[in-house]
């Protein structure tokens, strides 16, 4: 018998490749975002690809009813949902000084309520057979924030403090529901082409860049191992220990470079689309235009997926090589 996920923001970008990389592991999947027209398409390749059941469901994650309507509709028509993943987001490029609340509240509505309100959708039914798993994806800038991104920044630090609070509260409940977080680092997808952008260059994601089908390969494993966190790609791992250590010094360098690092030279067309109020139409995927320059794997991920084999071999190594210092002082 197959098994079922729910994928929000499944109509583009690491959401896109998400369900994609489910469907290849034989698993039926709902797809869940704003762009009816979009997510149809993708439920036509999937099931013309993979043979697996697929659903799309049109909804906006930051409308809680909503997304409790479309996992009623999910269970009833694919069945129970043994992994939900909550990958929607919104993010808006521009300085504090020039966003507006209405802005604010949009984007935090999206980014972080939008996986508060799956996490309950998908608990409440998972609860009841005390089974299930539930994957929230973060980001470095969940940990070590960057100027011209404060809300989707403070959004991912709301997903980070939501999702500990809940899994003791899992863990105090004695319940089989495995809750993990999945943090990315700069990905190639269609966001840096349609975020809205007040800044008058297009967007960039900061080198070094990495593939969707990275994320979503992490996201199956931190969904099919019991993993508390999965941190994928070294720029990850840089930017959350280099945090914790200087963070005054990283505050002083993005201040320098973190503007220029996340603009091209490019300048942005006056009508240029901006997705945050409304999804911006169009055949998108889950790639951006940076495949020339981003990467299709992460060391990281490598020695996550075999940590035992790698621990053992670094202890082995290790091993060796005090063999070798210890020889060399008895021979002296």
């Amino acid at each position: 018998m197959a098994k079922f996920v729910v994928v929000t923001g499944a109509g583009a970008g690491v959401g896109r490749a998400t369900v994609e990389e489910f469907a290849r592991r034989g698993y039926d999947v709902a797809l869940l975002s704003r762009d009816e027209a979009r997510i149809c398409r993708a439920v036509a390749e999937l099931q013309s690809a993979y043979g697996i059941r697929a659903l799309a469901i049109p909804t906006d994650v930051a409308d809680a009813e909503a997304v409790e309507r479309a996992a009623l509709l999910a269970e009833r028509e694919l069945g129970p949902i043994e992994v939900w993943v909550n990958v929607a987001m919104a993010t808006v490029f521009a300085p504090v000084s020039k966003l507006t609340a209405q802005e604010f509240e949009r984007g935090t509505k999206v980014t972080y309520l939008g996986q508060v309100h799956g996490t309950m959708a998908a608990l409440s039914r998972m609860r009841k057979r005390n089974q299930g798993t539930i994957v929230n994806v973060g980001s470095a800038l969940g940990y070590r924030s960057v100027p011209l991104q404060s809300i989707y920044c403070g959004a991912k630090f709301a997903v980070r403090g939501f999702t500990d609070a809940l899994r003791s509260e899992i863990i105090h409940d004695g319940l089989n529901v495995h809750l993990t977080m999945v943090d990315l680092p700069a990905v190639n997808t269609p966001q840096f082409d349609w975020a809205l952008n007040k800044m008058g260059k297009k967007a960039r994601p900061v080198a070094p860049i990495y593939e969707p089908e990275v994320a979503a390969r992490a996201i199956f494993f931190a969904a099919t191992h019991r993993r508390r966190q999965v941190w994928v790609g070294f720029p990850t791992v840089k930017a959350i220990l280099a945090n914790r250590i200087a963070p005054g010094l990283i505050d002083r360098y993005l201040a320098k470079a973190g503007y220029e690092g996340q603009l091209t030279d490019e300048p942005l067309e006056p009508d240029s689309p901006g997705n945050l109020f409304e999804p911006v139409q169009g055949d998108y995927g889950a790639h951006g235009r940076f495949d020339s320059r981003s990467r299709s794997g992460s060391w990281e991920m490598f020695t996550d997926r075999h940590r035992n084999a790698f621990w053992a071999l670094t202890g082995i190594a290790m091993l060796s090589a005090a063999g070798l210092l210890l020889g060399r002082t008895h021979r002296r």
